[in-house]
């Protein structure tokens, strides 16, 4: 490939290990001094996606990342990406496009394609920044996959880049983590090891102060430290940090989230998470929707799907009489179709076809086909403005005489105004993604609840995102040996 100057690959020991937040954090680190940095992961697989302004999709670590660098998200830091669709089945995103719809079997038997795209895509980035941060896939040594892995080592051969190791403490085993891992590489690649990290650590760390002697009897990769736990600084990432990041505080009102199981767009609660005075729950039975002060459906990857899900668990009557004595029932992109009359799906790329029977709590019905909306727009609420952005199948149809009331409006990329949001009663339902990013719109939500006392986050979103990944560098600098990586970062 061109003369990209640096490449620094991110591999973990096994998926979710923390390679999203070391990655992150190494781009934070990069760009307080100086560097000019970007993220890249060449494939993922993730139902969080962000939507970038040329229409594209990518997985959520990677925009996290290029946030963090202080750029804005493009396709090529993540061009290709499967979306979980159904058993077996994802849609395929090249480039931020939905290609087709494939099994794992039809995915791998086209993977040079794949790999095509994804050197293609690297040969770009040789004169766009200073350090390309390369995040790995799950674990680098799977045997059975490693012919045919575009994510892991075959970048960082192509690149001729160096790589560093990310252990979980958490899930307990990380010496035969890191030395399983060690052993199964290559000579060639073992090379091009910068050291490894333990990551998660509860407690103590002087615990962990007497491993080092073991990991130096086994293997000659350094150890660059230990990161500790902290809760605080967690991030976004493919693996739904906003799932296990639920805050429920006894006695204290909550949101419940209702948790299908091809839930989606999870990010979309995070916000609350900075809020006191208010818990957000995920919940999977409707018994657990009791006392809560509001209720919101969140996006799914299969809509029709989770729809029959709703109405198997025993959640449709409960709903509606949540509705009924005003408890305000919110619905996000999915959500949001789920809460109408029907929705009828007979496109190709989503796994369930036919026509479920909705909430029926907005008088609407939805047709799911083969195009997809894939778009970035401002919010305008009560003269408060953020970014937001749809990324949905399926189109809405308001019907019968019921009156429809605008909820917010957004500003599309052409300038045009567009009620993108719905209230009837107590029911919302909006396209958007990024709903709650404003405070507006947690207190609004709250206000029709009729709570009060709720200590909303004074900072906006985008500035809590821009401390946190200065406090994310902080901490690689007090708990990492980061002489290594900078030594590589400053070589000529």
């Amino acid at each position: 490939m061109g003369a990209v100057v640096k490449a620094l690959s991110v591999l973990g020991t096994s998926s979710d290990s923390g390679k999203s937040w070391v990655a992150t954090a190494l781009c934070a680190w990069l760009r307080k001094r100086g560097v000019r940095v970007a993220p890249f992961k060449g494939q993922n697989m993730s139902n969080n996606a962000y939507a970038t302004l040329e229409g594209g999709e990518i997985g959520v670590a990677q925009a996290v990342q290029a946030e963090a660098c202080g750029l804005r998200p493009v396709a090529e830091m993540n061009p290709i990406l499967l979306k979980p669709s159904g058993e077996n089945r994802s849609q395929l995103i090249r480039m931020g496009n939905v290609a087709t719809s494939v099994d794992a079997r039809s995915y791998f038997d086209q993977i040079e394609d794949s790999w095509d795209c994804v050197r293609a895509t690297l040969d770009g980035w040789s004169d766009r920044c200073d350090v390309l941060v390369i995040e790995g896939a799950g674990s680098p040594v799977e045997l059975n996959l490693m012919d045919r892995d575009v994510a892991n080592l075959r970048p960082i051969e192509y690149v001729d880049g160096k790589w560093i190791l990310v252990g979980d403490v958490e899930r307990g085993g990380i010496f035969a983590q890191v030395v399983g891992t060690w052993e199964l590489l290559g000579d060639d690649m073992k090379a091009r090891g910068l050291g490894f990290l333990a990551n998660r650590f509860r407690g103590d760390p002087e615990i962990f102060s007497d491993a080092e002697p073991h990991f130096q009897e086994r293997l000659s990769l350094p150890f660059l430290g230990t990161l500790p736990w902290r809760d605080d600084l967690r991030i976004e990432d493919e693996d739904s940090f906003s799932l296990s990041a639920s805050r429920p505080v006894a006695d204290e009102p909550f949101v419940a989230w209702i948790r299908y199981p091809r839930v989606s767009q999870t990010q979309d609660a995070t916000p609350w998470l900075e809020d006191e005075g208010v818990s957000t729950r995920w919940v999977t039975s409707p018994e657990e929707l009791a006392g809560a002060a509001a209720v919101v459906l969140p996006g799914s990857r299969d809509t029709l799907a989770d729809l029959v899900w709703l109405h198997e668990r025993g959640f449709v009557e409960p709903l509606r009489d949540l509705a009924k004595r005003g408890v305000p029932v919110v619905g996000i992109c999915g959500g949001y179709q789920m809460l109408g009359r029907s929705v009828r799906n007979q496109g190709d790329l989503s796994a369930t076809r036919g026509e479920v029977s909705g909430l029926g709590l907005l008088p609407m019905t939805t047709r799911i086909g083969d195009r997809k909306t894939v778009v970035r727009c401002e919010a305008l609420f009560e003269g408060n403005r953020w970014e937001c952005y749809e990324i949905r199948m399926g189109e809405s149809d308001w019907v019968g005489g019921e009156t429809r009331l605008p909820l917010l409006e957004a500003r599309l990329g052409s300038g045009e105004m567009d009620g993108v949001g719905t209230q009837s009663g107590s029911v919302w339902g909006c396209y958007l993604h990024g709903l709650f990013d404003s405070v507006c719109m947690r207190r609004r939500l709250m206000d029709a609840a009729g709570i009060s006392g709720i200590r909303w986050d004074s900072l906006d979103w985008s500035e809590r995102k821009e401390r946190r990944f200065d406090a994310m560098a902080k901490l690689l600098d007090e708990c990492i040996d980061m002489g290594p990586i900078w030594s590589y970062v400053t070589s000529e």
